[in-house]
C-alpha cells in the first residue's frame, strides 16, 4: 500500500492494528524550537529518531539530551535513536530551529528499558556494476538485540545515482521456521534532488505480474507480503526510513525469490547485509 505525502499534523501515519500492517506503527512529528509534543502507544515499543533537527526526550523521568545531529535533511549527519518500552509515556522537546522526528514501533507486550543509541552499524553492499549498491545504517540492529522485543529500525541509502534496492527480490510474509519470519514492513522514502522519484514493486506470486508504486519525496509504503524491490531514477540519490516488526521473533528471516534467489551468491556483500537483521 502506498501512503502519499500529506500533512499528518503529527498524528500516526500508520497506527496501532493497521489492517495492512498491525505489527508496524509510524509517526512523523514536526515541531519548531520550544514545542513539545506527548505521546503513548499501549501494546508497541517504539524509537525515536531525528530525521532532521534535535529533540530532548523524557521517557517517564528518563532523560536523553540533544538527540539528533542532522542540518537540513537526512543526508546531513549520521542516524541518532532513542528506544521506548511498550506503553511508555513520552515528551520530547524540540531544541533545534525546526525538528522532523519519526517514531517507529512494533507490536510488544513485554516492558523493557529505555535506552539510547549514538552510533550505529554501517554494512555497504552490492555493486555499480549490478546497480545494488547500497549502504545500510542500523538503529536497533543486531548490537540491539538482547535490549529489544520485535522491532527492527534502520536507514538505508542508495550509493551513487540510479539503482536497484532489495535485490535480489525477497519476502517475508508467513511464518514458517526456519524459512522465513513474518515480519511486518513500513518503508519512509527521501531523495536528492527532493525532486527525484522511484518505483515500489511488490509481486505477489513468483513469475507473476505484480503491482508498483511511484515514491516520492515522503512517501510512505506498507509492506503486507510478497517480493518488494524498489528503485531510484537515474541522477537521483534514495533514503528510505525502515521499519520491521516480528511476529513471533525479532531476528528476520527473509524468503528469496525462487527466480532470482542464485543472485544472492553473485552480489557482493549481501550476506553479511543479511545477518545484521538480528
Amino acid at each position: 500500500m502506498h501512503i502519499a505525502p500529506y500533512d499528518n499534523k503529527n498524528k500516526p501515519v500508520v497506527d496501532i492494528d493497521d489492517p495492512s500492517v498491525p505489527l508496524n506503527y509510524f509517526n512523523i512529528v514536526k515541531l519548531q524550537e520550544g514545542q513539545v509534543f506527548k505521546y503513548q502507544v499501549p501494546g508497541y515499543e517504539t524509537c525515536i529518531v531525528p530525521a532532521t533537527g534535535s529533540v530532548d526526550v523524557d521517557i517517564e523521568g528518563d532523560i536523553f539530551m540533544g538527540l539528533g545531529n542532522r542540518g537540513d535533511d537526512v543526508w546531513h549527519g549520521e542516524p541518532e535513536g532513542v528506544y521506548v518500552p511498550s506503553g511508555a509515556k513520552v515528551t520530547l522537546t524540540c531544541i533545534s530551529a525546526t525538528t522532523e522526528t519519526f517514531v517507529a514501533g512494533a507490536k510488544y507486550g513485554k516492558v523493557l528499558d529505555p535506552f539510547e543509541v549514538r552510533e550505529h552499524d554501517l554494512v555497504q553492499y552490492g555493486s555499480d556494476d549490478t546497480k545494488t549498491h547500497r549502504k545500510i545504517k542500523h538503529i536497533l540492529g543486531q548490537k540491539q538485540h538482547d535490549k529489544v522485543g520485535r522491532l527492527l529500525v534502520s536507514e538505508l541509502f542508495t550509493v551513487g545515482q540510479g539503482g536497484w534496492s532489495g535485490f535480489p527480490s525477497h519476502k517475508h510474509d508467513t511464518n514458517r521456521l526456519p524459512d522465513e519470519t513474518r515480519h511486518d514492513e513500513t518503508y519512509n522514502f527521501r531523495f536528492k534532488p527532493k525532486w527525484g522519484s522511484g518505483l515500489q514493486m511488490l509481486q505477489r506470486t513468483d513469475n507473476k505480474p505484480g503491482d508498483a508504486y511511484h515514491i516520492i519525496e515522503g512517501s510512505t509504503i506498507c509492506i503486507d507480503n510478497g517480493y518488494h524491490p524498489c528503485a531510484v531514477l537515474p541522477g537521483y540519490e534514495m533514503y528510505y526510513f525502515t521499519i520491521l516488526g516480528g511476529l513471533t521473533q525479532r531476528s528476520l528471516v527473509q524468503y528469496f525469490q525462487p527466480t532470482h534467489a542464485y543472485q544472492v551468491e553473485t552480489i557482493p556483500g549481501i550476506k553479511d547485509m543479511i545477518a545484521k537483521f538480528r
